[in-house]
């Protein structure tokens, strides 16, 4: 053993680390997002959904406009976090070994990709 170790205990070594060393940090970031989305989601529904039916020029006038492409960014940001990291969760706790790591490593470049899309289209528009 070495000095520096020797005199840690084994509850110091443990002390604000889950099983994968940030369960903690986990929590909080699923616990704010699901705050946000519970602000943001209604939010979205109430702006997408007054858009709906119009024809396109109105349709991209509309989205135009910042507060409706600020709500639809941050709604697409928040919401493909949360999903990002409540799917990893899953995988990790159903799948074992190298398919678990392929799937993980999937569904992040897949969320990426589809949050890259998203907001592209979004400042498009809105630009």
């Amino acid at each position: 053993m070495s000095r520096s170790t020797s005199y840690i205990t084994a509850r110091k070594r443990a002390e604000n680390l889950g099983a994968s060393g940030g369960g903690t940090d986990h929590f909080w970031l699923m616990e704010v997002t699901s705050i946000a989305l519970v602000i943001l989601v209604p939010l979205f529904v109430f702006t997408f959904g007054s858009i709906l039916g119009l024809p396109h020029e109105e349709a991209v006038a509309a989205l135009s406009r910042p507060f409706p492409a600020l709500v639809i960014g941050l709604t697409l940001l928040v919401g493909l976090v949360h999903f990002r990291h409540g799917v990893q969760v899953v995988l990790e706790d159903y799948a074992h070994g190298t398919p678990r790591r392929a799937m993980v490593i999937a569904a992040i470049c897949v969320t990426y990709a589809i949050l890259a899309t998203g907001v592209f289209a979004v400042a498009r528009i809105a630009l």
